[in-house]
């Protein structure tokens, strides 16, 4: 960056914003209004989705569970209408369908840091292009309930709902027998299947 210095803020919550020369979004579950966006020079946004397509909640997990192993994760301006700004630029996260859930994170945390390193290189510099024409697809806030497993069909019919579901948050679990379940997954080490 030239030897540019710069103050860095993590913040959990958009009563902490205090203002600055960029604003990073990111997992942010908050909307941050237009004069909550004035504090600073330039407020993005980091979704991973192909815009207009999957503007929402957790697109990547969502098109996981449709069957996607090639996901767009998209930088662009934050406007009061959700995911509907600029785009700055665009990566493509690969998935080869055995990650689990840390695994999908950190390959998605990967790509957003080369997002932020390119915005922070191209502030000024470049012309954020507007979405597409395409009709917008929408994705739902997941639930818990989006992490229920069926006892009565395959482990390999759900894997991907396996996989993906949030440990902490939202495990994966099933009801039989008058119980409730919850089912953790782990990578054991390579197999030959």
């Amino acid at each position: 960056m030239n030897g540019a210095a710069h103050t860095i803020e993590l913040v959990q919550t958009k009563a902490e914003l205090s203002g600055g020369d960029i604003l990073f979004l990111i997992s942010c579950h908050e909307i941050i209004s237009a004069k909550d966006r004035a504090s600073y020079g330039t407020s993005l946004v980091i979704h991973a989705s192909d815009l207009p397509h999957g503007r929402g909640w957790s697109p990547h997990i969502w098109q996981i569970l449709e069957g996607k192993s090639d996901i767009v994760v998209s930088l662009l301006e934050a406007e009061d209408q959700v995911d509907t700004g600029a785009i700055w630029a665009q990566r493509h996260m690969i998935l080869e369908g055995h990650e689990l859930y840390d695994e999908i994170n950190a390959k998605l945390f990967a790509i957003e840091l080369d997002l932020m390193g390119e915005a922070l290189a191209s502030i000024g510099l470049r012309v954020p292009a507007p979405q597409d024409d395409r009709p917008p697809t929408y994705y739902p806030r997941r639930s818990p309930d989006d992490s229920r497993l069926d006892p009565d069909r395959s482990l390999g019919e759900q894997f991907d709902l396996l996989r993906v579901a949030d440990p902490e948050r939202f495990p994966a679990f099933f009801d039989f027998r008058g119980h409730r379940y919850t089912v953790r997954i782990e990578k054991a080490g390579a197999n030959d299947d």
